[in-house]
């Protein structure tokens, strides 16, 4: 399979779009966001450590802390409502199949019955028992990150509000809700940050096919070896619709592969750290 590595060393070959620039943009709101909020709000959790009172006073202390970590999470909703206007128009004005089909085929985020068949057959695949599942444009873990989103703007997200705004939501809310609300809010916020920082960090850049880096997110870009090998039932339904040479694309450029990498490389290194900061607080709390 061509690799990021590969191409960067001259390899073009065929290449083909996977993201257009306002998915690549909307990811970079969410790292920076997402970033934002658990560097202003984990020190705020583990407020009697060393490290997390180190990155307060790196940020000019505890009411700047809370001023940038409100920033993120109006980014957050700014991310959250731009994709849902997205999906409304795309819905409305670009959509081409039948409203079933578009929710819940091939090219659905949505959960289908070939997720189960997918997850069903990697679990197999990993005990050598069967063939590698074929995927399409999306795989189940893909949806489950692409859900969990939801989950987490509506559970962090409506908890943050109530804790940002206690005046306005206290007129028609009972006491205990913020109660409940700080609650939710921080441990919803450590269980996004450790499955950001381990499960999808895996699955995206760090298990072996992918290692160091996946670059498509980045330069919307994938390879042909790259597309048959990962995305076999698309590229083949692609194929026989005559479509795959309206996708095609030119190679990324040098310099846009070695600022993926950059990029990337150094937004996972800091989130494995902070997962290390993060689990050894809790371990310690334990104690």
């Amino acid at each position: 399979m061509t690799t990021d590595a590969q191409a960067n060393n001259g390899q073009t070959g065929r290449w083909y779009y996977r993201f257009n620039w306002y998915h690549r943009f909307t990811h970079v709101l969410i790292m920076v966001s997402f970033f934002g909020l658990v560097i202003t709000g984990m020190p705020l959790k583990f407020y009697s450590e060393g490290w997390a009172r180190f990155i307060v006073r790196a940020m000019g202390g505890i009411e700047a802390a809370g001023f940038w970590h409100r920033v993120c999470g109006a980014i957050t909703f700014l991310y959250f409502f731009l994709h849902l206007v997205y999906a409304v128009y795309y819905i409305i004005r670009v959509r081409k199949e039948p409203i079933l089909e578009w929710a819940f085929g091939p090219n659905s985020m949505l959960p289908s019955l070939k997720d189960v068949e997918d997850v069903t057959g990697h679990i197999l695949w990993f005990l050598g028992l069967g063939e590698r599942p074929r995927f399409d444009r999306f795989t189940y873990w893909e949806k489950f990150d692409y859900l969990a989103v939801f989950w987490g703007v509506g559970i962090i997200g409506l908890s943050g509000l109530t804790l940002w705004f206690p005046e306005f939501f206290s007129l028609f809310l009972p006491g205990w809700i913020f109660n409940v609300s700080i609650i939710l809010h921080s441990d919803e916020a450590i269980l996004a940050s450790g499955f950001i920082f381990t499960i999808h960090f895996f699955n995206t850049h760090l298990r072996p096919e992918k290692f160091p880096l996946d670059h498509v997110v980045f330069t919307g870009r994938m390879s042909e070896e790259e597309f048959r090998h990962e995305r076999p039932r698309e590229y083949e339904r692609m194929a026989q619709q005559g479509r795959l040479e309206a996708m095609e694309a030119r190679p990324p450029s040098r310099a846009s592969l070695l600022w993926s990498r950059i990029i990337g490389i150094f937004s996972y290194g800091i989130g494995l750290i902070l997962i290390v900061l993060i689990l050894y607080s809790l371990i310690n709390q334990l104690h």
